[in-house]
């Protein structure tokens, strides 16, 4: 039976090494250039650094609610949907 040539350790670790400093210079060589995008507000000064639009009328954004939980006193069944009471 013949046998297998295994690599060592060392060659393993080079080719390692020279695969990552390959793929981290393709990384920065081929990372995208900043985007200009224009970004038009939906408020008044939402988003931040956002643009108007002429001839559009920006309103003030609409005031947060507290939410409505149902059963707040407490986790009725554990969050698991199971047929009949568990108790």
């Amino acid at each position: 039976m013949r046998q297998m040539k295994i690599l060592s350790n060392k060659s393993v670790t080079v080719a390692g090494i020279a695969a990552s400093l390959v793929l981290g210079f393709a990384g920065v060589t081929l990372s995208p250039a900043p985007a200009k995008a224009v970004v038009y507000c939906q408020y008044v000064g939402y988003p931040g650094g956002c643009v108007a639009r002429a001839g559009v009328v920006l309103r003030p954004r609409p005031v947060a609610r507290a939410a409505v939980r149902h059963n707040a006193g407490g986790n009725m069944n554990g969050g698991v949907n199971r047929v009949g009471v568990r108790r």
